[in-house]
């Protein structure tokens, strides 16, 4: 009898999804120590090249209490600003260019102090960095340009997507900079991640159990672990923005659309903790309102993203105005087209990963030095037009600026019995912020098809660490898609405030009427 009780115990413990994510306390005891308060090891690296952590430190007090009214009356006054610093007659446009032929003969630091000189105030504020005791003209300076001829000497610290730019586009390049570790969070963030340390499990591949406001999982024991993180950090309570997108062809023309997003944020909201402290499994509502192109004019999608499984992982609605009333949308995830983008983002590809994570088994590989963009405020400056960013083939890369950073990786491959037009991704973390910097998707027939990266950016007066914008490369159209661009428009109001009911079916139906 012994023999057939060991079998049925085997089989038992084969069929339950084994939970996973608890440090022990002694772990978790180095949670603002050795490690940062989010789990990074907060020392830099043996050569110096990663420094150590820095955080708030990084930017001064007036960075760390702006307001949005401060910001778009900068934005608005930049017309005034650049007539009063450049040289008379001169427009915006021929400072990049010249900037653009001083990188061609290889004189990386004289294009980036042209291009500083005639940013404005706010922007410069952002990128001079005082820390490490060092100068903070420094930060603004190239270290040196990643190019094909000397990519054996730098690829090491690449992604496997990166390689294949370089292998597909002659006239790819990265411009590397002093690495800046100015990541930081809320206290009341640090303070429940070192709770949900020792209290947050992982069943499966999505039952999240035992985490309340911070990251679940600031020491991760296996590889679905660091996904949860990125999709339940703190981003603020709520934002408004609008969300610029396009599919850029391979001769480098394009067309926007443009989106108004509305989000209020369940699970880590610091205005309004009522809302998680009722147990309920809600991450985040999503409202967005398509304004352009007008043949897609006037389309919303609603969604509610909970953390499952036992409830449904993902709902979500249409309003279309061809039929004029508000429809369940079962096909908002996976590897499902999003609206107008022509194949080129899936839904689960949007904030570069969400959604359910159950079609996949997950490795965690650990932790390595990579080149990934960081602090990339000058790519997001309004004295940029959307024009000026898109190339054929890529983005304007002499405008991106890289950093080394130690990241996570992890590793998904398609789970038995599942389907996915990615069957495998390497997933890029910064440990720093949690953030997905970038992801290697394979087809399958195991070819590199679609490379996604994020250039992330620390929002000081929020804050948080975000990704603008957001591109995907299509390594076989030879098209690439850039989502999350807002140049040229109003700042995103990350002040303003929803009530929950505005994320119903019927107030979007009541909404989409009166349009």
């Amino acid at each position: 009898m012994k023999q057939p009780i060991r079998c049925i115990a085997l089989l038992l413990a084969l069929a339950t999804p084994a939970a996973f994510g608890k440090a022990t306390p002694e772990e978790a005891a180095k949670l603002g120590g050795e490690l940062t308060a989010v789990g990074a090891v907060k020392a830099g690296n043996a050569d110096g090249s990663i420094p150590e952590w820095a955080g708030k430190s990084a930017f001064s007090e007036k960075m760390l209490t702006m307001t949005r009214s401060d910001l778009e009356k900068l934005r608005t006054n930049l017309p005034k600003d650049l007539e009063k610093n450049l040289p008379k007659g001169t427009r915006f446009a021929e400072i990049v260019k010249q900037a653009q032929e001083l990188l061609n003969q290889g004189k990386g630091p004289e294009a980036a102090d042209l291009i500083l000189k005639y940013q404005p105030s706010y922007v410069k504020d952002f990128i001079t960095y005082k820390v490490y005791g060092k100068d903070p003209a420094e930060f603004v300076k190239p270290l040196y340009i990643v190019t094909k001829a000397n990519l054996p000497q730098y690829g090491k610290y690449l992604t496997e997507g990166h390689k294949a730019l370089f292998k597909t586009y002659p006239t790819y390049r990265m411009v590397v900079y002093p690495t800046v570790r100015n990541a930081f969070f809320p206290d009341e963030i640090y303070a429940a991640t070192k709770k949900n340390a020792t209290s947050a499990s992982l069943t499966g591949t999505d039952k999240v159990e035992g985490a309340e406001l911070g990251f679940p999982f600031p020491i991760p024991k296996g590889g679905a672990e660091p996904l949860w993180n990125h999709k339940l950090k703190f981003r603020g309570s709520a934002v408004q923005r609008y969300n610029n997108q396009a599919i850029v062809k391979p001769d480098g023309s394009f067309k926007i659309t443009k989106l108004v997003e509305d989000v209020l944020f369940v699970y880590a909201n610091l205005k309004d903790r009522s809302m998680a402290k009722t147990g309920s499994p809600m991450i985040a509502y999503y409202l967005s309102e398509t304004k352009e192109p007008p043949r897609v004019a006037g389309q919303f999608t609603l969604v509610h993203e909970k953390i499952g499984p036992g409830v449904e992982a993902r709902s979500a609605w249409i309003y279309s105005p061809g039929l004029g009333r508000v429809n369940r949308a079962p096909d908002v995830g996976f590897d499902n087209p999003a609206i107008g983008t022509d194949g080129e983002q899936f839904y689960d590809q949007v904030d570069v990963f969400n959604g359910a994570l159950e079609r996949y088994s997950y490795k965690l590989i650990g932790r390595k030095e990579v080149l990934i963009p960081y602090n990339s405020w000058i790519l997001n400056s309004p004295t940029f037009k959307y024009a000026d960013i898109m190339r054929p083939g890529h983005m304007n890369q002499d405008f991106c600026r890289y950093e080394l950073h130690r990241v996570w990786v992890v590793e998904a491959t398609l789970a038995p019995g599942q389907r996915h037009q990615l069957k495998k991704r390497t997933f890029y973390l910064d440990e720093d912020s949690w953030s997905i910097a970038a992801v290697d998707g394979y087809d399958n027939r195991d070819q590199l098809w679609k490379f996604q990266e994020a250039h992330l950016l620390t929002i000081p007066f929020i804050p948080t660490v975000s990704g603008i914008p957001e591109t995907i490369y299509d390594l076989q159209t030879k098209r690439y898609f850039l989502t999350t661009m807002t140049n040229e428009d109003p700042v995103s109001n990350f002040e303003i405030k929803y009530d929950e009911k505005t994320f119903s079916p019927a107030a979007l139906q009541r909404r989409a009427s009166k349009r």
